[in-house]
């Protein structure tokens, strides 16, 4: 079941982690090949400011992501509405502090950036300055494009979420075009551009959260500083991850300049763009790595958290192995996207495209890891990596291989960067598992006594009628022989046969797709928790079981011996799936 969700999950993921990139990669292409190398170099340079601004988007929407994601793990809607209000509230305030920030300090920012001073003998100023000022007006676009992804994620909406990005990218090649052939907009129409099509996009995925199914809700009275507090901890990593990527750049724009200029700007401009797109594979894969770990770790479900480390790790390396390919055959093609192979900055671009996609596979495995950390509150674990992946390592070896090697040197930087964060990393799994070992219960560290009850739990998965008969009779085998009396034991057995059953006969047929159910019973005293997920539509089936589910209520009598069994039964249906926990 968890291998089905992660791939319903994963082409959407990584669609909705191309909202920003697919704008920058058609910019680019538009600006390369339409307004000169002065204009791609200028928009590299643009790139550090709008990063750090990304970094704030990127915050709460991994905030979200790890704290949303607990939330419903627990079954607790207040709590998911609390981080849904919060992080609205957020988003306005960061993205109007953003936007005036940006235009009070225009100039400033674009003299730093390496753009110079204003002159008529330096048009790349200019450029710059233009670009922001675009890009700049679509900051509550942008921010809530971020923030609204986890949520469409975890409400399971994720064709709508595919429309949201099809149509982002179709408007803005059309808005691009019009910029160039008719307005002759420049690169301040290149930046409005992705401006425009940002508020397309929040078009169409605004709607969900107006319906009545909606699973959550805007309520100004659950907007507080401590939950504003616990989302910026939860997402904090990821500030380090970006504030990390915006050092990075900057530091080689201005180490490239010094080796080769502008024409090395231009093509790391290309390439960077390249990588984006590139790197929106690892990201899904992290993505749905985080959304899953936060949820299986707040119901401490070890077993999950096993299957989605393997699970997660398979997918990094397949798809970015693939990926790692495409760039190494396509690289003079992906490069002719932004610069004439016949300048000296296009030769400089399909060169290091090859060698930057060495980079990719490791990349991938980083990426993924930190992410999944971050889900399952490994949260400096997760911050080391994304200092090291993203500046340490890289900024040092291009400036060392630089040396010897000149701009080819920076591009090598960015592989021997990531393995050596990779091998980092992996130490450190190492010495926390006390010996070197490659196995997913090594590398997923979820914590000292986490799912102490796993070890001793049932566990078990039902894919037809006879199935759920059979997981019913082990069940009620398993809490006899743990101290649990026939009858409480048969009563356990018959409601799990009831409700498993139910699930078969009604949500199997009801598509012709492939389901399961998983059933995890963990004992504790005289009862336990039994906990029922399974992947069909959503059904609650609460208002159709016994009585009695109040806390501390009696255990009634009658001929059914599930009468009275359970004091709590909480039902979701969140990522796609149903979840039945009922306390016994």
């Amino acid at each position: 079941m968890i291998q089905r969700l992660f791939r319903k999950m994963l082409l959407t993921q990584i669609l909705s982690s191309m909202t920003v990139t697919l704008c920058m990669l058609i910019d680019s292409i538009v600006i390369g090949r339409f307004l000169g190398v002065d204009a791609m170099s200028a928009y590299g340079l643009a790139s550090p400011p709008l990063l750090a601004f990304a970094a704030f988007g990127s915050l709460i929407s991994t905030g979200v992501q790890v704290m949303c994601g607990k939330a419903v793990g627990r079954h607790d809607r207040e709590g998911a509405d609390a981080c849904y209000s919060v992080s609205l509230f957020l988003a306005a305030v960061v993205s109007a502090a953003g936007f005036a920030l940006i235009l009070c300090f225009l100039d400033p920012f674009t003299v730093l950036l390496g753009a110079g001073t204003p002159g008529a003998d330096n048009p790349v100023f200019g450029l710059t300055r233009d670009y922001l000022v675009g890009v700049i007006l679509g900051a509550p676009a942008f921010l809530l494009a971020q923030i609204l992804v986890p949520y469409m994620q975890i409400a399971g909406r994720r064709k709508r979420l595919a429309a949201a990005v099809a149509a982002m990218t179709v408007s803005d090649v059309i808005f691009d075009f019009l910029s160039v052939f008719v307005f002759d907009g420049g690169t301040f129409g290149m930046g409005l551009a992705s401006t425009l099509s940002y508020y397309v996009a929040i078009g169409v995925l605004i709607g969900y959260f107006f319906r009545k199914d909606c699973l959550f809700r805007f309520r100004p009275r659950l907007i507080r500083l401590r939950v504003a507090g616990e989302l910026a901890a939860c997402g904090a990593p990821t500030v380090v991850n970006q504030i990390s990527v915006v050092l990075l750049v900057f530091l080689l724009n201005r180490l490239l300049l010094d080796v080769a200029g502008t024409p090395a700007v231009a093509a790391y401009a290309a390439i960077s763009t390249v990588g984006n797109i590139c790197f929106c594979f690892a990201a899904g894969v992290g993505s749905v790595a985080m959304l899953l770990g936060a949820a299986f770790f707040a119901d401490r479900d070890r077993t999950s958290i096993r299957t989605l480390v393997k699970v997660m790790t398979r997918h990094a390396v397949l798809l970015d192995a693939a990926v790692t390919a495409a760039v190494l055959l396509a690289a003079p093609y992906l490069a002719s996207l932004f610069l004439d192979p016949a300048e000296s900055a296009g030769a400089l671009a399909v060169t290091g495209l090859r060698l930057f996609a060495l980079s990719l596979l490791p990349s991938s495995i980083n990426s993924s890891f930190k992410n999944y950390y971050q889900g399952v509150n490994r949260l400096r674990l997760t911050e080391l990596i994304s200092a090291l992946q993203n500046l340490v390592f890289p900024a040092l070896f291009a400036f060392l291989f630089s040396r010897f090697w000149g701009v080819d040197g920076v591009w090598l930087g960015f592989a021997a960067g990531e393995t050596a964060a990779l091998l980092t990393f992996s130490v450190i799994v190492w010495v926390h598992a006390g010996r070197i070992s490659f196995s997913a219960d090594a590398y997923s560290m979820p914590g000292p006594g986490f799912g102490d009850g796993g070890e001793r739990s049932f566990e078990c998965t039902a894919g037809s009628a006879e199935e759920a008969e059979e997981a019913s009779r082990r069940l009620g085998e398993y809490c006899r022989q743990n101290g649990i009396d026939r009858t409480k034991a048969d009563g356990i057995a018959l409601c799990a046969k009831e409700i498993l059953t139910g699930i078969v006969l009604t949500g199997f047929s009801r598509d012709r797709r492939p389901h399961s159910a998983d059933l995890r019973f963990v004992p504790e005293g005289t009862g336990g928790v039994l906990r029922i997920r399974d992947d069909c539509a959503a059904f609650d089936p609460t208002g159709y079981l016994s009585s009695g589910r109040e806390e501390g209520a009696p255990e009634q009598t009658g001929k059914d011996p599930a009468d009275g069994l359970f004091r709590v039964a909480k039902y979701t249906h969140s990522l796609g799936l149903n979840h039945l926990t009922l306390v016994i």
